[in-house]
């Protein structure tokens, strides 16, 4: 099922992320999407407050991976592993961080620029599709659990 939300401004976008992130459980995948500056990173920063994550969340275009510690619902320790794949040029180096031991794992997992990933991603996932909105600081913001089998990988580059 696909929810349809339109927000006006970054607090509203981190709001709606924590109403969401009540959904979310361990081993969950998160798949975001957009164009830069569409919110992907506020609405992370959204999740991983819902999950009373205790370190700064910025966007790890840079290092690609970030590890937060937060806490479930039952106040256990969680991790929160946030990717950022829009540096990212091959197959390899996602391996290299670990994937399938974080995307497959205990945790919840949050995935910018998810795309790249392509047959990579999990098969039940959430969809999160930001774009910009017709105000400036609107956005429009889908949601979707996606439950299907994964593609099979072509290749070894995205």
């Amino acid at each position: 099922m696909r929810t349809e939300h339109t927000t006006s401004s970054e607090e509203a976008t981190r709001a709606l992320a924590r109403s969401f992130a009540l959904q979310l459980n361990r081993g969950d995948v998160v798949a975001l999407q957009g164009e830069l500056g569409t919110g992907k990173t506020r609405f992370v920063k959204g999740i991983c407050e819902a999950f009373e994550a205790s370190r700064h969340v910025s966007s790890p275009s840079f290092v690609i991976l970030n590890r937060y510690e937060g806490r479930d619902r039952s106040h256990r320790p969680l991790y929160l592993y946030h990717l950022d794949l829009y540096r990212v040029k091959s197959v390899e180096e996602i391996y290299d961080l670990g994937f399938e031991e974080f995307a497959y794992g205990d945790n919840v997992t949050l995935i910018e620029w998810s795309e790249q990933l392509g047959g990579l991603l999990p098969s039940r996932r959430f969809e999160v599709q930001l774009s910009y909105g017709d105000a400036e600081d609107q956005r429009r913001i889908s949601i979707e659990l996606v439950e299907s089998p994964a593609p099979p990988v072509e290749g070894k580059s995205i």
